[in-house]
């Protein structure tokens, strides 16, 4: 039978196109690839988080405010594999937090703001043997 088997790419329009991708190279440190966007190895993501890795699709009604502060219908969660690691290199780039970063049974997060007014959630996975029991939030 045939099936979904994950999302193919993200396309986004962008106010300036070169600016969006010079910030996305220095401020989360990931590398243009040989047509001009940015590509991920699922094994990386695999080998990292086990099962954990996953791409969510999850569609939200009107009344969301999930993508605050953003006006845009939609958000962008990308997994790192080191999320404290990320927000100190988040920070050297003077790019603010929009709240503090918070942990669940799924992962660790924190959420920042690109340059087009896109929100960007930062997830590290845990993987399934690893899950911390404490210090969790009870949501999410």
């Amino acid at each position: 039978m045939t099936q979904v088997l994950g999302v193919g790419g993200v396309f986004l329009k962008c106010k300036d196109v070169e600016a969006t991708k010079h910030w996305y190279q220095n401020v989360l440190g990931m590398s243009l690839n040989d047509f001009g966007g940015f590509d991920f190895a699922q094994d990386e993501a695999v080998e990292s988080f086990g099962n954990a890795a996953r791409t969510i699709f999850a569609p939200f009604g009107p009344e969301a405010d999930y993508f605050a502060p953003s006006e845009l219908p939609f958000m962008l969660n990308l997994m790192v594999d080191d999320l404290d690691g990320m927000l100190e290199r988040v920070r050297a780039a003077d790019v603010a937090l929009l709240q503090p970063p918070e942990a669940y049974s799924y992962g660790k997060f924190a959420w920042i703001m690109d340059p087009d007014g896109r929100k960007l959630e930062l997830w590290q996975p845990f993987r399934e043997e690893t899950v911390p029991t404490d210090g969790l939030n009870d949501g999410g």
